[in-house]
């Protein structure tokens, strides 16, 4: 289970859905990954498809995570309601952030979160079961993606309720005034940093590998890191079909 393999700092590797369509994440969810995020904020996918998408990874036995648009109540509570199995909540970037995520994703006592007898309790038949869930295998996901989380980052990573980080390394460099630009000192200061403060405290950090080449998810998994992203499902596909023309051209 992947919540278990957070507390234990184990390796999961899980892959980007921009793609709202069901054979496109049907195809991704039989490829072997821990994990698929479905991305609500940088793609068209509405909410309306999200249940859809989330039932077809779920389907194949892997879990289903929605990465936000924002740290918002309604968002985080809708995406729960649906059955998703954890979020990965963007730009939190203090304390105060992190506690607000939880705040929304957990009920009382542990949280705010409001009651919704929809898809995730079994439209109301397993609430009582699904509460336990909620305490023992829901997934909250922190994404570090400013220097001001950087820098906050021993205090987010105590918050009760968080199970990992996740390194967004363009906006984080975008943050420092050089959007893209990985190899700049300072951006590579940043994430070494956050990286150091998860290892001090055996705590999982993650990093999105945009790129399919598989020397960049090694180096992560080398630096430390244990929940990584790894691609994003059209760039699976835009570099399959570039390096196939390629080589087909260059004969």
């Amino acid at each position: 289970m992947l919540k278990k393999k957070l507390t234990k700092n184990e390796l999961t590797i899980g892959s980007w859905v921009m793609i709202g369509n069901s054979t496109s994440v049907e195809v991704m969810a039989s490829a072997g990954f821990d994990w698929l995020a479905i991305d609500l904020e940088h793609t068209s996918i509405d909410l309306e498809n999200v249940q859809n998408l989330i039932q077809i990874i779920q389907s194949k036995n892997i879990k289903a995570l929605v990465r936000l648009s924002k740290n918002e109540e309604v968002i985080i509570k809708k995406v729960l309601d649906m059955g998703a199995d954890g979020i990965i909540v963007p730009m939190i970037c203090s304390k105060d952030d992190a506690i607000q995520a939880i705040n929304y994703s957990k009920y009382p006592p542990f949280g705010k979160r409001g009651v919704g007898l929809t898809r995730a309790s079994g439209y109301g038949l397993h609430f009582e079961e699904y509460k336990e869930w909620v305490k023992k295998e829901l997934v909250v996901i922190a994404q570090i993606e400013h220097i001001n989380a950087v820098n906050n980052i021993d205090e987010i990573i105590e918050v009760d309720g968080i199970d990992g980080v996740m390194i967004g390394p363009y906006d984080l460099s975008a943050s420092l005034g050089c959007p893209g630009n990985f190899e700049e000192k300072k951006v590579k200061e940043a994430i070494q940093k956050v990286i150091d403060s998860c290892k001090s405290k055996n705590f999982p950090s993650g990093f999105h590998i945009v790129d399919t080449n598989t020397k960049s998810i090694q180096m992560r998994i080398d630096q430390g890191c244990t929940f990584l992203a790894y691609g994003i499902d059209y760039m699976f596909m835009r570099d399959a079909a570039l390096n196939g023309i390629k080589k087909i051209k260059s004969k």
